[in-house]
């Protein structure tokens, strides 16, 4: 049977229950294409026997995620997708992004596109997207900018923004609380993607003098996948004037006897002016939980140059993983880095 014919007749609201299932299969069996695909998307709310065709929308939605993995890739034909193609790529939990500040600024260029009208972007905005992008993992620079874009109302911009920052400033336990209290409904907003771009959270503090504070947080397994030679990169923060990252290696210590984990700091771009700072590397440890200082240094940072130490925790990479250890605290090594300005 013809593709074109079982696609009219699945559509057919007289087809029996056992028809509309064997239509569906048989669909799911043939070559997918995105044209089809958007099609089969909207079957469950165009027949009567939704149950029927759900495993076809389903394959249709599988095909769309996996299609659009890589948005940067594929920028120009994700671009083009209707709103029901780029709500499923929006909500994906696949999506191999740098950060989620990229999301919203690819929602953001899909909406000028396809809704010139400020009045239609704005209710498509408000209805639609809004929903999709996961404000909580954006960086506080990104959702700065959200104030004062005018795409959607300002009320609504705030009630995502403030929400965002409330939740950044739970430690990882209640934020874990958070998302599991809303359930599936809205607790997937509080879901990271496989970002390229570990996201971190940064304070910034004028007085006593101008020192930045950045928090992160990483999973045993997280840290287990970098041996014996991974690198695992965070996203930037604004400090100083300038944009500074934290990025962790597990590589050979000092003496080049074992592997370690090593954390450093170094700042991006090249148009930024030198920075000289002072900076200390801290890790909660188990069974007080407290804070403790490994590593302090000074330097004048320069794009393309980065500092720290090889060996954070002063140990090698199997007991450190260990989890009978002191470094993880219900599975999260938590890290504190603390940046001041050096004024001369």
């Amino acid at each position: 049977m013809q593709k074109k014919t079982i696609r009219y007749l699945i559509l057919h609201k007289s087809l029996t229950s056992f028809c509309l299932g064997y239509c569906s299969n048989e669909l799911q069996n043939q070559h997918m294409t995105i044209e089809t695909a958007l099609r089969y998307l909207d079957l469950p709310f165009k027949v009567l026997n939704v149950d029927a065709v759900q495993p076809l929308a389903d394959a249709a939605k599988l095909f769309i995620i996996l299609r659009f993995r890589d948005i940067n890739k594929f920028e120009k034909e994700a671009l083009s997708l209707p709103l029901s193609g780029i709500k499923v790529v929006l909500s994906s939990d696949l999506l191999q992004i740098a950060s989620e500040d990229v999301v919203y600024d690819f929602a953001l260029k899909w909406a000028r596109m396809h809704y010139p009208k400020f009045k239609d972007r704005r209710e498509v905005w408000t209805t639609h997207l809004c929903f999709l992008i996961r404000f909580p993992a954006m960086t506080c620079t990104k959702l700065k900018k959200i104030m004062t874009c005018n795409d959607f109302s300002r009320e609504l911009a705030s009630k995502f923004v403030f929400e965002a920052l409330f939740y950044k400033a739970e430690e990882p336990y209640q934020q874990r609380a958070i998302s599991a209290k809303l359930g599936n409904a809205l607790g997937h907003r509080y879901l990271e993607r496989a970002y390229k771009l570990r996201p971190v959270k940064a304070l910034e503090f004028e007085a006593p003098h101008q020192q930045s504070v950045v928090y992160l947080y990483l999973k045993r397994d997280e840290c287990a996948i970098l041996f014996p030679a991974g690198k695992l990169y965070l996203q930037g923060f604004h400090f100083g004037g300038q944009e500074l990252f934290l990025s962790a290696y597990c590589n050979i210590d000092q003496q080049g006897f074992q592997h370690c984990l090593g954390l450093f700091l170094g700042m991006q771009g090249e148009e930024f002016e030198p920075l000289a700072v002072d900076y200390e590397f801290s890790v909660r440890l188990r069974p007080d939980n407290e804070f403790v200082s490994m590593y302090k240094g000074s330097h004048t940072l320069n794009s393309g140059i980065v500092v720290g130490c090889r060996n954070l925790c002063d140990i090698g990479w199997t007991p450190f993983l260990n989890e009978d250890g002191l470094y993880f605290i219900d599975g999260v090594l938590h890290i504190r880095a603390e940046i001041t300005v050096v004024r001369e």
